[in-house]
């Protein structure tokens, strides 16, 4: 789960992360309520899951009240790379002397935190590292040992950070390995990390990616997801009990199974396609959520065939095939259909489909021939 720049920093502050005074807002008048408060000069920030902000005109410095309200008015509504703004940051601005880059990630491949440190912080870190991968320190940290000083001192020093903020730039880094782990997060990234013109280290900024799969233990964290914005795909997919993950393709998939659908995707890739989905049914799977099932992925307008991949081992395949025959009933889908059923009560599931002789349907008996017609149907 993403957070918002302003969620992240406040799971920050809980863990004694240094950041700026500041406060959310959701309409002009409040914007410029938090303005007066704040004191000028301030900074409005839009509030949206994605970076690019700044160059999309999403953050302004307002000196006075009418600036303030001018910004607020224009980054409300704003769209930034598809994110419509809805929510404002108003924060007091720093004085910034330097711009340091710090983030937290669990390396799946590694089984460990991998921590990095720049000083080439404020700009996209992506084209830091293509240019010059040795500006970007990098560590792993045992996670039975934890964070240490020495740590802290080897990136700091790695990273060329100026010897009189090494200090507080590793104490920022250790709080904010405390909050990675305390809060279950997947990343934490803070871009840009500021040395003051004190001398002070501030996080300016906030990317906080939460595991999803652990908000049950932390009931607050579930609260500030945002259902608005989640795809709406994906949305309407949880709120029937699918597993369902929108990609950039064309063909529709769905499968009964994680795996199956891996090899699936895998498939329609090897034989020119561009999946639109991945979409797991699971085992067992019933005709109502194969109807379920339909109504998502049709319900994204870029899918011109959909690929039914069907093992029945648990699922029967009769089952499957009712569901279908009754998707078809409901929804009447326009687009081509092509199913492989293989396992438990196949024959039977393909009786039924050659019985009700469902438009646009074709029956394949091999994974791989189904993968190429669905192509085929697609282009």
């Amino acid at each position: 789960m993403d957070l918002l720049e302003y969620q992240g920093k406040q799971l920050f502050a809980r863990h004694g992360v240094p950041v700026p005074d500041g406060a959310p807002a959701s309409s002009v008048e409040e914007a410029v309520q938090r303005a007066r408060e704040l004191g000028f000069p301030c900074v409005v920030k839009a509030q949206v899951q994605i970076g690019g902000r700044g160059k999309a005109g999403g953050i302004k410095v307002a000196n006075s009240v009418e600036e303030a309200e001018e910004h607020a008015r224009a980054i409300l509504g704003m769209d930034i790379r598809g994110h419509t703004v809805h929510e404002v940051w108003i924060e007091r601005a720093s004085d910034i002397a330097a711009e340091y880059y710090a983030s937290i990630v669990f390396d799946r491949s590694a089984k460990a935190p991998l921590l990095m440190l720049s000083t080439r912080g404020g700009m996209d870190i992506e084209a830091v590292a293509e240019e010059d991968p040795a500006a970007i320190a990098r560590l792993h940290v045992d996670p039975l040992l934890g964070f240490q000083d020495f740590h802290a001192r080897r990136l700091c020093f790695a990273a060329g950070v100026d010897a009189d903020v090494v200090r507080p730039v590793g104490a920022l880094l250790a709080r904010l390995y405390d909050a990675f782990v305390a809060e279950e997060a997947m990343l934490v990234e803070v871009n840009p990390l500021i040395v003051t013109g004190e001398r002070d280290v501030v996080a300016l900024d906030a990317k906080v990616t939460l595991d999803g799969n652990a908000l049950f233990r932390h009931p607050d964290n579930a609260k500030l997801r945002d259902p608005a914005g989640d795809d709406p795909q994906e949305r309407m997919a949880k709120e029937r009990g699918l597993t369902y993950v929108k990609l950039d393709g064309d063909v529709g998939i769905l499968g009964n199974g994680a795996g199956l659908v891996m090899s699936t995707l895998d498939v329609v890739a090897q034989a020119g396609g561009r999946p639109a989905n991945f979409l797991d049914a699971g085992g067992g799977s019933k005709a109502e959520a194969i109807v379920d099932a339909v109504e998502v992925i049709l319900s994204d307008a870029k899918v011109k065939a959909v690929l039914f991949n069907i093992f029945g081992g648990i699922t029967r395949c009769d089952e499957v095939a009712r569901g279908l025959i009754e998707a078809f009933a409901q929804v009447k889908p326009t687009v081509p259909f092509v199913v492989r059923l293989n396992g438990t009560n196949e024959e039977e599931g393909r009786a039924l489909l050659a019985e009700a002789d469902l438009p646009n349907v074709t029956v394949e008996a091999t994974m791989d021939g189904a993968a190429e017609r669905v192509v085929e149907l697609a282009a």
